[in-house]
């Protein structure tokens, strides 16, 4: 069933649960990850990021997969553009029938980032498509734990409440991409963030962060936890790990099926980890 993520959320919040979020980048990765949902008979956000549009799928044929997918699913599914970087493609993907949409507004200055993320939930709320909007820095790796990337609780406040967002992405240590050694998550920020924000909290960087740090977030405040780089590094090591052989033609499907058991194995830890729970459809 394809919806919004506002049941979602409520739900998660309610029961100190996260939902994951799992970038696809293929017809693949989006069955693969449905099949999961589906067989644990949980929730689920699939997320196309802009980012990696055009390396294997462009926008309008992830739109038209992932609907026809998502609706004929049997529990509550997500369609989120993760990332957007501008006005124009949240619209495309708006026009196209997501009903989720990130604005990343993150490296702009407060009020260029307010007004970007406002005029986007002026034309998705118009069309009753849900909005994430970001604040705050998540790393790339080295510099994740620098007390100068964390949101602040004002920040945070101001933010939500001028930008009307149904859900905020803030930065409590993590990092985009396979964080070397274990993040320091800053916890009691996290926690003055979900006193203070009344709209759900989402982390971004959820790879690589540690297994008792994510499962902290998804219990201590934060509703919607971003992975993309765990699914392709657990897709990718079971076909390295293949036994090397002279080329046959059934080995593009041992591959595919290898590929595919390492990140589903990987989507049910995301589960487990997220203590993620049914959600009424």
């Amino acid at each position: 069933m394809l919806v919004t993520s506002k049941a979602m959320f409520q739900a998660a919040q309610a029961g100190h649960f996260a939902i994951p979020s799992a970038n696809f980048v293929d017809e693949d990765s989006l069955k693969w990850h449905l099949e999961v949902a589906e067989q644990e008979n949980l929730p689920i956000i699939i997320s196309l990021a802009e980012s990696h549009l055009n390396r294997l799928i462009d926008l309008e044929t992830a739109a038209y997969l992932a609907r026809y997918r998502a609706e004929k699913a049997s529990v509550p599914v997500v369609l989120h553009l993760d990332h957007g970087e501008s006005f124009e493609t949240c619209k495309k993907a708006i026009d196209l029938g997501f009903t989720s949409v990130m604005i990343d507004g993150s490296k702009l200055p407060m009020a260029e980032n307010i007004a970007l993320t406002k005029k986007v939930v002026d034309y998705a709320h118009a069309h009753g498509v849900v909005v994430e909007g970001e604040i705050g820095h998540v790393g790339s790796n080295e510099n994740a734990d620098d007390n100068d990337i964390y949101t602040t609780v004002e920040e945070a406040t101001t933010f939500a409440q001028e930008s009307q967002v149904d859900s905020l992405a803030v930065s409590i240590g993590t990092a985009h991409g396979l964080y070397k050694g274990t993040p320091k998550l800053n916890f009691d920020r996290l926690h003055e963030l979900a006193a203070a924000v009344s709209c759900p909290l989402v982390l971004h960087g959820g790879s690589n962060s540690g297994d008792d740090n994510l499962h902290r977030c998804a219990t201590e405040g934060i509703a919607k936890i971003n992975v993309y780089s765990d699914f392709m590094v657990s897709a990718a090591k079971p076909v390295f790990a293949l036994e090397p052989k002279e080329p046959e033609v059934e080995d593009y499907y041992t591959m595919k099926a290898a590929a595919k058991k390492g990140m589903q194995d990987m989507l049910r830890h995301v589960y487990r980890l997220f203590a993620t729970q049914p959600v009424e459809k």
